[in-house]
């Protein structure tokens, strides 16, 4: 069975040697998923908009991978602070809400300061 890798082309991700996304056969597993614009590597403010800018960049990440939001069977969210959690759950819910995975929510440091809530997915397609 063969891998597929995808790349954004972060500078995270060249730095800390990972793909966005592994692909074998029907599952694809999206890494951890910051709100960064990755076009320029600008973090909004706000945990909610960050969310939002994660989703985007794993739905995008998703369909170049054959995949679609609906496939997403598992999720893991890290957040620096519970409260960037409660910011971030209308987002969530519109992204996931009709569909809504097995999930993770873990209290934890991320790497740069700037970060609030991390994303990471797991899909898994219908054969």
């Amino acid at each position: 069975m063969s891998v597929r890798r995808i790349s954004t082309g972060s500078s995270f991700e060249r730095d800390y040697a990972y793909s966005r996304a592994v692909v074998r056969g029907p599952w694809c597993f999206v890494s951890g998923t910051t709100g960064y614009d990755y076009a320029d590597m600008t973090m909004p403010e706000s945990a909610a908009e960050q969310a939002e800018n994660a989703f985007a960049t794993i739905a995008r990440t998703l369909r170049e991978a054959g995949f679609s939001m609906r496939d997403i069977v598992r999720v893991q969210y890290h957040v620096t602070d519970p409260a960037h959690w409660q910011a971030a759950a209308p987002v969530v819910r519109r992204w996931l809400g009709d569909a809504p995975p097995a999930a993770t929510l873990i209290v934890a440091g991320l790497l740069r300061p700037e970060m609030k809530i991390e994303i990471e997915a797991t899909a898994l397609r219908d054969v």
